[in-house]
């Protein structure tokens, strides 16, 4: 028993059907390969520092 490769419209289709399902999987760029990478103006380890439960000292 073997199986026929699919054509390239059967391919097609199911790509088509796969990101209507799935959507993008992955980004066209992602941050650690942009140029200039996303920094916020505080930085982040007072973003860090700030997510610290009071119980935990600070």
């Amino acid at each position: 028993m073997s199986e026929q490769s699919p054509t390239p419209e059967e391919r097609e289709k199911r790509r088509r059907r796969l990101a209507e399902v799935f959507g993008d999987v992955l980004p066209e760029q992602t941050s650690d390969d942009a140029e200039v990478p996303e920094s916020r103006p505080d930085g982040n380890d007072e973003w860090l520092k700030r997510q610290v439960p009071p119980h935990h000292g600070g």
